[in-house]
């Protein structure tokens, strides 16, 4: 197939992943971004860096494992992480935004769920031996 073949390049794994972190960066930049679920105070917020985070680990693990990288799984896991404390400090110069480790938190588990289910997923998926 012509679409997996252009999808299984390398530059289209990274290309993707820097513009899903450009995405995050853009968003974290905003003094105020839009309340799109204003009868359920909090569940945007908490929602968004679950949400933000779970694509971002999948992006990283893809563009990782792709380019060969041994436990691909767990360096997406730590970049993951490092670049929430880093969004974290970056809004720290934003106006109306605040540092959060709160925030964090929600970054790392919604990270830490798109992890887990791909391992899950893939497990269940993966032929076991002798079942040929």
């Amino acid at each position: 197939m012509k679409a997996e073949r252009i999808l299984n390049k390398q530059p289209v794994r990274w290309a993707a992943l820097l513009a899903w972190m450009g995405l995050i960066f853009f968003l974290s930049a905003q003094p105020q971004l839009p309340d799109l679920t204003p009868s359920a105070p909090g569940l945007e917020e908490v929602g968004g860096h679950l949400l933000v985070y779970f694509v971002l680990a999948l992006l990283l693990r893809w563009a990782l494992s792709g380019a060969g990288v041994r436990y691909a799984t767990w360096w997406a896991l730590g970049l993951c992480a490092l670049y929430g404390i880093s969004d974290e400090f970056h809004q720290s110069f934003v106006p109306n935004r605040d540092p959060s480790i709160g925030d964090w938190a929600n970054d790392v588990l919604g990270a830490s769920g798109a992890l887990l289910l791909t391992g899950w997923l893939q497990a269940r998926i993966r032929p076991r031996p002798g079942s040929r």
